[in-house]
């Protein structure tokens, strides 16, 4: 949350968080076409968004980890818009959005930062648009790896080595590509010496080259 309170509004704000909520491997946080009441901070595990297709295929949205948040796809309709389930046991902390409007209202730090996390979701939802666009398949995996990577830098986690905790199926869902490809791919990443898998582990051992396949020499994507 918002870097900049003091410690009388960071009061107000551990106020507002008046539940936590523990879900199992496999349990809904929420379900498309539910009201929306609330947002949800992640504060351990790891989670799926997905839609069902018309033809009944599960269509993965994005993953979310501790630290990000769930549920502001129900804002604009008062209704979630997709399915969020847990990837694995995972807690998160519930703040009932009225209460967090008005509490924004009167702390212009949080409501700049619920304008930032609300900023930073439409530019993942368009970077996501472009990935399925306008990449091929190595250069969609290979982005995938080094946002993941990015992302658990940014929270503390290694930068190289982590747990996928996601399925390969779940991956190809996501990117837009067949299982049997995110499987050939991640084996091919691994021969060139990028990677190494073992199972749901994996390891970073050529960002840089990582970066080379998607176009992007400097930083993370």
């Amino acid at each position: 949350m918002p870097v900049g309170l003091s410690e009388e509004d960071l009061d107000q704000l551990d106020q507002l968080v008046f539940l936590r909520r523990s879900l199992r491997r496999g349990e809904h946080l929420f379900r498309l076409g539910d009201r929306f009441q609330s947002l949800y901070a992640v504060r351990s595990g790891f989670f799926k968004t997905h839609i069902l297709m018309e033809d009944g295929r599960e269509q993965v949205t994005g993953f979310q980890m501790a630290g990000e948040l769930l549920g502001l796809d129900g804002i604009s309709t008062e209704r979630h818009s997709c399915d969020a389930v847990a990837l694995e046991n995972s807690e998160v902390c519930v703040m009932p959005f009225d209460r967090l409007e008005h509490l924004g209202r009167e702390l212009e730090a949080l409501q700049r930062h619920l304008h930032k996390v609300m900023s930073r979701e439409i530019v993942r939802e368009h970077g996501v648009m472009m990935l399925l666009g306008s990449m091929r398949a190595e250069e969609r995996l290979a982005a995938f790896l080094l946002n993941l990577s990015h992302r658990l830098s940014a929270r503390g986690y290694s930068a190289h080595e982590f747990i996928l905790r996601m399925t390969r199926e779940e991956i190809g869902s996501y990117l837009g590509l067949k299982l049997e490809t995110v499987s050939r791919l991640l084996s091919r990443f691994q021969e060139e010496g990028l990677i190494t898998v073992q199972q749901k582990n994996v390891r970073l051992q050529d960002s840089a080259g990582l970066r080379r396949i998607v176009g992007n020499e400097g930083g993370a994507p």
